[in-house]
């Protein structure tokens, strides 16, 4: 661990370092890190130094300090972080509510990308594939319905929250999928928390609508099957 510079100042150094540790999941979210004279001694810096590159963790929601027990991390992502420390995300409504935004975003921009895919095709009159990400899409879908048959409750959320990630892949935009990633971890739970069994048919409808919008290049399609989702999962809810 000691290869730091003297060029940079310490204290961004130190910070960076246990920020990728983070990052790289050296460092578990829930999990508790060592101790500042452990992490100085290791690093061969003060413990001063140590203690401001965790107070600025702290500070962005990745760590937390509890008083007589250490520091614990929270959230692999700055944006995580916030919404975690500041209990943005308590409410489920809330969640819903910005994952009906950025999912619709990503729906429109898939479907654009669908349709200038199929035009480039037919300009080359040659026949193509699916895209990799309407198939990937179609096989989430398809482990979601396998998992409900089965009442295999992990098995759905996982695949739920694939196809949705999934959504935001295919519109081909990487910020969007920064932003997706970065809350990921609420986006879950809210799947976790709305997963019932037997689910509702207008739920399980409107999944297929978004793909089906995607791979026709229905843009508006796209953007209103997904606000149908999750206004139907509020409905059932």
């Amino acid at each position: 661990m000691r290869d730091l510079v003297r060029q940079a100042p310490l204290v961004l150094q130190v910070t960076e370092r246990f920020r990728e540790l983070i990052r790289r999941g050296e460092w578990a979210v829930g999990a508790r890190i060592p101790g500042e004279h452990q992490l100085a001694g290791e690093l061969g810096v003060s413990r001063g130094t140590v203690r401001e590159a965790l107070r600025a963790l702290s500070t962005t929601g990745l760590l937390e300090p509890r008083i007589g027990d250490g520091t614990y991390v929270r959230a692999t992502d700055e944006i995580t972080g916030v919404l975690v420390r500041d209990e943005v995300a308590a409410g489920l409504t809330v969640v819903l509510d910005a994952r009906a935004g950025l999912e619709a975003a990503a729906a429109r921009l898939a479907a654009r990308q669908a349709k200038s895919d199929a035009v480039a095709a037919a300009r080359l009159a040659a026949r193509q594939a699916k895209s990799d990400a309407v198939a990937a899409l179609e096989d989430a879908l398809a482990a979601r319905a396998a998992a409900h048959e089965a009442r295999d409750r992990a098995g759905y959320v996982a695949a739920d929250a694939a196809f949705h990630r999934g959504v935001v892949v295919a519109s081909g935009n990487p910020l969007l999928l920064r932003l997706f990633d970065a809350v990921e971890g609420v986006i879950h739970q809210s799947i976790e928390d709305t997963a019932v069994f037997p689910e509702d048919p207008d739920v399980r409808d409107a999944h297929a609508a978004i793909v089906r919008a995607i791979r026709t290049g229905d843009a508006e399609g796209a953007v209103a099957a997904s606000y149908g989702l999750i206004d139907g999962v509020k409905e059932y809810m």
